[in-house]
C-alpha cells in the first residue's frame, strides 16, 4: 500500500479516503493519531492490525464539536458541560457512558463507557466536520513505540500499512491529552496530560482523583496507557531522578541522555549522544518523545539516561510517560 502524505489544502482527499473505509494520521495539539471512521467496525479493526494493538485496548473517539459526541453519548451530565465549556477544544478526553449499539465493540472493548476528545487543532476539526463522522484517534505509531510528534514519525512507523498522513507539522504540546472518567461518582483522572486534576478541579468545583491503580492481565482498561507497555525505544530506559546522578554514570560511546540544555553542558559525551529536552519542563513535555525516537534510530546506543522531574502535578504527564518508557527503571547507583 502506498502511504500519501496530504498537505493542508489536500484535506478533501484525505476525507474521501476515511470515507471509503481507508485509515489516515491526523495532527492535533498533542500527538497524531491514526484515524478511522468510529462507526465502521471493519475500519476500527484496521487501526489495531496497523498500530499491532492489543484488542482489548478501548479507542478513543474524536469528534468536531459536543453536539457530534452527543450522538453517541448516553448522557451529558452538568460537570461534563463545564469542561466542555472550560476546556474543549483542548487536549481533555472525557469518558461517558455510551448511547448502546452507537459505537462497535472494537471502540469500547466491550465496556458500556467511551472517551472522547476535541482536538484544539483546524485542520482536524474540519476534517471531521467535511467527513460528518467522529473518528478514533490513538495515537498514529506502531504499537509500544513513542508517540509521533511529526508526521515524519508517523511515515517511518506506518509506511505501508495506512493510506495517508495529513502533515499538520509539529505538534504544539507534545503528549498526550488527560483523560478524566465522569462514569463515576468521583471523577478520576486515568491518564495525566497538560491539563492536571487540580485545574479540572477547580472548573468542577469538586475533588478530582488520580488513577495510581494498575489494571490486571484479565481486566479491560477504561482508557488507552493504562495497561501496556507504551513509548518504549529499542534502548532500556532509566530515569535519572537527581541530576547530580549523572556525575556517577559510566558514559562511553554507546549511551544516550536526554536533559535540560544546562545539564546536558556538564555531561562529557559527543553531541550526537546527547538530546536537548529544552530548558524547562514545559519543553521537555514537548521533546520528549521527540527525544525517545532520536535514540531509537541510532544503533550504537544501547543505553538511554533521562532527566526526571518532580514538580506536583506539573510534571505528573512527563513522568507518567517516561515511568512507562522506562519500565519503572530508575537510577540508583
Amino acid at each position: 500500500m502506498e502511504t500519501k502524505i496530504f498537505a493542508k489544502d489536500q484535506l478533501d482527499d484525505a476525507v474521501d479516503l476515511l470515507a471509503k473505509g481507508e485509515l489516515v494520521a491526523f495532527p492535533t495539539e498533542t500527538v497524531y493519531g491514526l484515524g478511522a471512521i468510529a462507526t465502521n467496525e471493519k475500519s476500527v479493526k484496521g487501526v489495531y492490525a496497523a498500530k499491532g494493538r492489543p484488542s482489548d485496548n478501548p479507542l478513543i473517539v474524536t469528534v468536531s464539536d459536543e453536539e457530534m459526541m452527543r450522538r453517541y453519548a448516553k448522557e451529558v451530565p452538568e460537570r461534563a458541560e463545564k469542561l466542555i465549556k472550560y476546556f474543549w477544544p483542548g487536549p481533555l478526553t472525557i469518558l461517558l457512558f455510551v448511547k448502546p449499539g452507537s459505537l462497535p465493540d472494537a471502540v469500547t472493548g466491550g465496556l458500556d463507557t467511551v472517551a472522547f476528545r476535541c482536538p484544539d487543532d483546524e485542520l482536524t476539526h474540519n476534517l471531521i466536520s467535511k467527513l460528518g463522522y467522529p473518528i478514533v484517534g490513538p495515537s498514529a505509531n506502531t504499537s509500544t513505540k513513542p508517540s509521533p510528534t511529526t508526521a515524519q514519525h508517523v511515515y517511518h512507523d506506518l509506511k505501508g500499512k495506512i493510506a495517508g498522513i495529513i502533515d499538520g507539522g509539529p505538534t504544539r504540546v507534545g503528549l498526550e491529552s488527560t483523560i478524566i472518567d465522569l462514569s463515576v461518582k468521583t471523577p478520576i483522572v486515568l491518564r495525566p496530560g497538560e491539563i492536571t486534576p487540580e485545574e479540572l478541579s477547580e472548573v468542577l468545583g469538586e475533588k478530582v482523583l488520580i488513577n495510581t491503580g494498575k489494571v490486571s492481565d484479565k481486566e479491560i482498561p477504561k482508557a488507552p496507557g493504562m495497561k501496556y507497555r507504551h513509548y518504549a525505544p529499542s534502548a532500556p530506559v532509566v530515569v535519572v531522578d537527581d541530576v547530580n546522578d549523572f556525575s556517577k554514570v559510566d558514559f562511553n560511546e554507546n549511551i544516550g541522555v536526554m536533559a535540560l540544555k544546562d545539564q546536558l553542558a556538564k555531561i562529557d559525551l559527543p553531541d550526537e549522544n546527547k538530546f536537548n529536552l529544552g530548558n524547562d519542563l514545559v519543553d521537555a513535555d514537548h521533546n520528549l518523545f521527540g527525544g525517545l525516537r532520536y535514540f531509537d534510530d541510532k544503533d550504537n546506543i544501547k543505553q538511554i539516561y533521562v532527566q526526571g522531574f518532580y514538580d506536583g502535578e506539573e510534571s505528573l504527564a512527563y513522568m507518567n510517560r517516561l515511568n512507562k518508557a522506562a519500565a519503572g527503571h530508575h537510577f540508583n547507583k
